[in-house]
């Protein structure tokens, strides 16, 4: 079903109803033209129906308010002794149709709410009634105000951990409608207890449309966004990007030997990072230090890097580890006797260099313009004639919605994957031409927003510097709110990190 098709259904939804419901509430003794006024309709057929007052309140709270206009519709349905569960179910899914019918076809009579409620539920169809009603509210819920999101990895270590579970705000950048509406409650790609069965239908497909935002994206906003390169995933290695792997094993190997599937813009991997670069922005990375527009920009307060730890031939014990809070995993550098790969923050660097049998402490800083292409390789645009790194990558302009630029053979590596993939135009060269559409083009003007999104464990996160930009359309909602941490690698009552709970999530 397009979206055009599914947009015409919500209207005749909406107005088949309520001209429906005018026409039974005349049927009730009621004014039915009521219905079609502001406040007062809602207002009155909420009192025939003899509901509480606050529902008219929560009418026109956007989204949750659609509860109450199916609680009205299904309210109706039983005054007039239609009381089964799979009527209120083709009431509230199938108005167009069922409400029509049964006016029309089966002249229902009006019996009342006090003689509707005489009807005793079985038990099975009160749990019946409250999980409907628990999925539709949560689901709104989660969809457009507030999801739960878990942090699974280090890529944000110190200032998120692995084990934080936060509330994320759609409101916040303004709530995206699904691109694929029909899911699963509660899942998001992958059905419960299946390893590779997609938890949603793709029989329609909406295009994308943000409600208004209250707040734009900040430059050091932390976000959750869908992976950009999720678009196509090997399901027995979902934590790694297809892309890459196609160009470490090659594109044949990859589809003789795993599952490939793709997925929607909704139905991507969520990954939560910090935005160092808005739209308009020219990033550039010199040395681990980050530029934005020329302006060095400094370091989150919680970042980590990976430094060479060596000692004079004692362990790094896991007391000491626990002690300077060091989390990620330690490795032994195969280079060099008694040295160790070792994420640090800069409190941890200090404190270690104050051992007396460390012999040093440094860090690991890729040189600019290595010409290794198995290393460049990895790093976006992921071609052989940029030579950039983590550690030294750029300058690169953020496409800016609305803003044109010239297209090069240069820039056409950077900007292609935006032009296509991300706004969906075929883009060819021919004898030093670029063609978009067929059509030789001599610039192209972007139709979204972009941004460039990093961890701050600057040295174990798969962020932009990876896999380039991320799209309006991908971005979720700004991470808030921390209800609950718990440490994986320690038991009760030590597993809870009481200081962490009911936190707010600061730049």
């Amino acid at each position: 079903m397009s979206a055009y098709i599914f947009t015409i259904y919500l209207i005749l939804h909406f107005l088949i109803g309520k001209f429906i419901l005018h026409k039974l509430i005349n049927k009730a003794g009621g004014k039915g033209y009521e219905i079609w006024i502001p406040f007062i309709g809602p207002y009155k057929a909420i009192q025939m129906v003899k509901r509480p007052k606050w529902w008219i309140v929560v009418y026109y709270i956007p989204f949750i308010g659609l509860i109450v206009y199916l609680g009205i519709i299904v309210e109706f349905l039983k005054c007039f002794g239609y009381l089964r569960f799979y009527q209120h179910i083709l009431g509230a899914a199938a108005a167009p149709v069922y409400l029509p019918y049964i006016y029309y076809k089966e002249n229902p009579k009006w019996i009342g709410p006090d003689e509707a409620r005489k009807f005793k539920k079985s038990t099975i169809r009160e749990w019946a009634d409250a999980l409907a009603f628990a999925i539709v509210a949560a689901t709104l819920i989660r969809g457009f105000y507030l999801e739960a999101f878990t942090i699974p990895t280090s890529s944000m270590e110190k200032s998120l951990l692995v084990g934080d579970y936060l509330f994320v705000s759609k409101m916040s950048y303004g709530a995206k409608f699904p691109n694929t509406p029909l899911s699963f409650p509660f899942a998001h790609h992958t059905l419960p207890l299946t390893e590779k069965t997609p938890s949603y239908l793709e029989w329609i497909k909406l295009p994308y449309f943000r409600l208004p935002a209250l707040e734009k994206i900040k430059n050091n906003d932390i976000v959750v966004f869908n992976y950009p390169e999720g678009d196509t995933v090997v399901l027995q290695h979902q934590d790694q990007s297809y892309y890459q792997l196609v160009r470490d094993y090659g594109r044949d190997l990859i589809y003789q030997q795993f599952d490939v599937t793709a997925r929607p813009v909704d139905k991507r991997e969520n990954y939560i990072k910090r935005c160092i670069g808005i739209a308009g922005d020219t990033i550039e990375i010199i040395d681990q230090k980050v530029f934005i527009n020329g302006k060095d920009v400094g370091l989150p307060e919680k970042h980590q890097f990976s430094y060479k730890v060596t000692t004079d031939g004692n362990l790094l014990s896991k007391n000491l580890l626990d002690k300077l809070n060091i989390t990620d995993p330690i490795y032994p550098d195969p280079s060099t006797p008694n040295t160790y790969q070792v994420m640090l923050t800069d409190e941890a660097v200090k404190q270690l260099q104050g051992y007396n049998f460390i012999v040093s402490v440094k860090p690991n800083i890729a040189p600019k313009g290595i010409r290794d292409n198995r290393r460049n390789l990895h790093i976006f645009p992921n071609h052989p004639d940029f030579y950039w790194n983590e550690d030294n990558f750029g300058p690169l302009w953020i496409p800016k919605k609305g803003v044109s630029i010239p297209l090069t053979k240069e820039n056409v590596i950077l900007y292609k994957r935006c032009i296509t993939i991300y706004e969906g135009n075929e883009l060819s060269e021919q004898n030093g031409k670029v063609y978009i559409n067929g059509v030789e083009a001599s610039e192209y003007t972007f139709k979204m927003d972009y941004y460039f999104m990093m961890g701050d464990n600057r040295h174990n996160s798969a962020d932009s510097r990876f896999w380039g930009f991320v799209p309006e359309d991908h971005v979720v909602g700004k991470a808030v709110f921390i209800w609950l941490s718990l440490d994986p690698n320690k038991s009760l009552p030590e597993k809870v990190r009481w200081n962490r709970l009911f936190s707010f999530i600061h730049k």
